[in-house]
């Protein structure tokens, strides 16, 4: 997403991306539809797994902050996704 949205920076780190309504619906439907990579390391931890079609922990963490997230832009807000590693 970062980089489709114009950042040149690489490797991503350390950027602010500003996440609008329509990067929360996109997030939201490659949750819902498991498209997301996995991620395991020092810095990650490790996912929780898919072991069937259904949503696990982390996906219903990430889909209660989309709706939080969509909330507090409703409200005029800016919601941004930082990343340190």
């Amino acid at each position: 997403m970062y980089y489709s949205k114009g950042g040149k920076v690489e490797p991503f780190d350390c950027q602010y991306l500003n996440l609008s309504l329509a990067d929360l619906n996109l997030l939201e439907k490659d949750i819902k539809n498991f498209n997301l990579p996995e991620t395991t390391g020092f810095f990650f931890g490790k996912d929780e797994e898919h072991s069937t079609n259904e949503l696990n922990e982390d996906d219903l963490d990430d889909l209660e902050f989309i709706e939080k997230a969509r909330k507090a832009i409703e409200n005029g807000e800016y919601i941004y996704y930082y990343s340190w590693w």
